[in-house]
Parts: structure tokens; sequence; C-alpha cells
């Protein structure tokens, strides 16, 4: 498999249950991946290094391999430039820095995920708690207009009630008063 800096980057581990991170056997077979791809890259940057130091020096480059299919001819050769170190001492350090570089671009597009979806789930949790609290508000509203309508209800039925005192009252007076005057008379001509 030809291993490219988006792969790098796009790869998703799977999470592994009950621990956080991912799963080392996933990634250590990624990073391996990685690695061989690296070599390759390094060992054809050898090649072509030697390709290079041979049009350099006016010489024809050994036999052509397999995978180069043109072959463009250079008119001159171009004067030798100086390396500051050798290619073998600076190849580790520039896959080291790569890998550093690499490591440190997931780093912040990780970082940068995962701020991006704690505002998301905050946002949610504003909204989700802004809707259960106008919800409850709606329910306070009714529950109230609902005892109100409840509690005049019950005065009516206490005026109501009064007044069926009253009027019993006044009916039950009259009707004693009506038994006292039937007894007075009732004595009254009995004496005589």
């Amino acid at each position: 498999m030809a291993l490219t800096p988006e792969d790098v980057v796009t790869k998703q581990f799977q999470h592994v249950r009950f621990k956080e991170g991912f799963d080392p056997d996933e990634v250590d077979d990624f990073l391996d991946e990685i690695v061989v791809e690296w070599r390759k890259t390094i060992a054809e940057n050898e090649e072509l290094k030697a390709k290079l130091a041979a049009y350099e020096s006016g010489e024809a480059p050994a036999a052509a391999s397999t995978d180069d299919a043109v072959v463009e001819e250079v008119p001159a050769p171009v004067p030798a430039v100086e390396q500051p170190a050798p290619a073998g001492d600076m190849a580790p350090a520039a896959a080291s820095a790569g890998i550093i570089e690499l490591a440190q671009r997931l780093h912040d597009e990780h970082v940068a995920e995962g701020k991006a979806q704690r505002d998301k789930l905050i946002a949610d949790a504003q909204a989700q708690a802004a809707s259960i609290i106008s919800e409850a508000e709606a329910r306070g509203r009714d529950e109230v207009a609902r005892l109100e309508a409840e509690r005049v209800s019950l005065e009516g039925r206490i005026s109501e009630l009064q007044q069926f005192e009253k009027d019993y009252r006044g009916q039950l007076r009259g009707f004693i008063e009506s038994k006292l005057r039937d007894l007075d008379t009732t004595g009254v001509s009995a004496g005589a």
C-alpha cells in the first residue's frame, strides 16, 4: 500500500472500551506501515542523490531502474554543490523532524476537533436547557391558570353555600317562631 500524508492525517483508530486511548495493536500496525513507507522514501532519496552525483560528475548513470519511465537527457553537467553534512546523517534527522511535525499537526487537529466537539456539546446542552426551562415555565403558567380557575370555582361554591346557610337559617327561624306562636295560641286556648 502506498502511504500518503493524507492517509496519516485521516487515519481513524478504534476506541477501546473500559480504558482511554486507541487500540495499541492497531496504532502499532499503522506506525509500522509508516516506517516501511519512509524507509522506501529514504532509499529512493539516496538512489536519486547517487544518480544526481553521477550526472554532476559527468558519468553515465548506472542502469536505469524499472521505475524510471522516461530518462531525460541533461545537456551539461550541473556544478556540484557542497553538502553541509553527509546524506546518511541528514536522513534520520529529517525523518525525525517530519515525524515530529506530523505528530504536532495531528495533535493540533485532534485538539481543534475536540474543542469543536466540546463547543457543539455545550451549545446542544444550552439549547436543551433553554427548551426544558421554557417547557417548565409553560407548565407553570398552565398550572397557575388551572389553580386560579379552581380557586374562582371554589369561591363561587363557598358563596353559594353561605347563601344556602343564610336562607336555611331564615327558614328554620321562621318555622320555629311559627311553632312557638302555635304553641302559645294552643296553650292560651287550652287554659281558657
